[in-house]
């Protein structure tokens, strides 16, 4: 099913709103007084919803063909008391329609002055909705603070009723030029959900490290899916214990991230680079110990400790001069180094710990099992680690 949502505003209950010539495209433009109805009949929707406060214009609104004027009477002083009811609404709604020939749904809001009806708001429209419905939203009339209430509900039905939320529409009756027959312009807001989404990865990847969520976004603003898949190809292989392929493909990607000029990608271009640029650490050990010190600022303490050790260990082989990717020689390579500083002992216990729950026993578990039960303690020793081994 698909959708729209408009608001009726309070306007001069004589006259109502502007005629105008809303221009959707080179070939079509609509004149109608209510914006709304010129977009209802350019989308075409299944369901028109109409959203407004006791005293919104309604008989303004209802005051066209199709709909009995009798049926309008019981709203004029209604309105002009600010005590319009839903039971005043129905008629007249359902005449309206008739004459659509489309579902119309007439919901009462309050004026959205405080926390509480700004809430009940956003419940009421969740309350009609149904996953999947294709949804489109008139920030056109309705009280000035309204869009900014309008932009909260499309992201939050879309993450509660998963609805799929397809554009943000705006007659921009002041942009319209001087000069009788001249066209008022139809704004497109959706970019508007577009940077929302950039700033949701961003809150993504601060939580769990993950940047891969970039990649999609990336796509939709212009990059070639290929080069974008690397991105997100890196992003696995780091949260896979395997750094150093996220290296090589970081490398190949960043290039692209560098130069990309969309007009979304642009503008968190550098927060991007800035987000992945642990890997152009001089040496193997430094980016492992740049992702440690990552994890361990996003509270990540199982990778924090994993990361660590690894830095520790590669540290170890490079001043053996021993092959860091064998196994048994970075065990070797361990083994010496712990003998020279003990802690290294302690953050390995720590890490098998995390990893595996404290199934192993004797005093060193006893100790680690201590210090993961509390938080601030874990904190504490994984950065005393980090001091004492770098």
């Amino acid at each position: 099913m698909t959708t729209l949502i408009s608001f009726l505003g309070k306007g001069d209950p004589r006259k109502g709103y502007r005629t105008a010539t809303y221009r959707f495209n080179t070939d079509v433009a609509y004149t109608e007084t209510f914006f709304g109805l010129a977009l209802t009949k350019f989308l075409k929707p299944d369901r028109l919803i109409l959203l407004g406060t006791p005293s919104s214009m309604w008989e303004n609104f209802f005051d066209r063909d199709g709909v009995d004027p009798k049926a309008m009477e019981p709203l004029i002083d209604a309105v002009a008391a600010a005590k319009v009811d839903e039971h005043l609404l129905d008629l007249p709604c359902r005449q309206f329609a008739e004459h659509l020939r489309i579902q119309v749904d007439c919901l009462l809001i309050p004026y959205a002055g405080d926390e509480a009806e700004q809430a009940k708001i956003l419940r009421r429209l969740a309350a009609v909705l149904q996953p999947g419905e294709r949804l489109w939203i008139d920030v056109t009339h309705g009280f000035r603070h309204l869009p900014m209430l309008a932009l909260v509900a499309a992201r939050y039905l879309a993450r509660v009723v998963r609805v799929e939320v397809e554009e943000i529409y705006y007659g921009a009756l002041e942009m319209t030029p001087p000069g009788t027959g001249s066209e008022t312009p139809v704004l497109r807001l959706g970019g508007l959900l577009a940077m929302l989404d950039w700033v949701d990865a961003l809150a993504t990847y601060d939580k769990d490290g993950d940047y891969g969520v970039f990649a999609p976004l990336l796509v939709k603003d212009g990059m070639p899916k290929g080069r974008a898949r690397l991105l997100a190809e890196a992003a696995y292989c780091e949260r896979t214990s395997n750094p150093e392929l996220a290296v090589k493909n970081l490398k190949s990607v960043f290039p692209s991230i560098d130069a990309h000029d969309g007009p979304l990608g642009g503008l968190f271009r550098e927060t991007l680079k800035e987000r992945i640029g642990w890997f152009r650490g001089p040496a193997r050990h430094d980016r492992e110990l740049s992702l440690a010190d990552a994890y361990l600022k996003r509270s990540d303490y199982l990778r924090a400790a994993t990361f660590l050790y690894e830095a520790f260990v590669t540290r170890a082989c490079y001043a053996d001069k021993c092959n860091d990717t064998d196994a048994r020689e970075r065990d070797d390579a361990f083994n010496r180094a712990k003998m020279k500083i003990p802690a290294a002992g302690q953050l390995k216990n720590l890490r098998n710990a995390l990893a595996h729950g404290v199934r192993s026993h004797g005093e060193q578990a006893d100790e680690s099992a201590k210090t993961i039960a509390d938080e601030s303690s874990l904190r504490k020793v994984l950065k005393a680690l980090r001091n004492k081994l770098f």
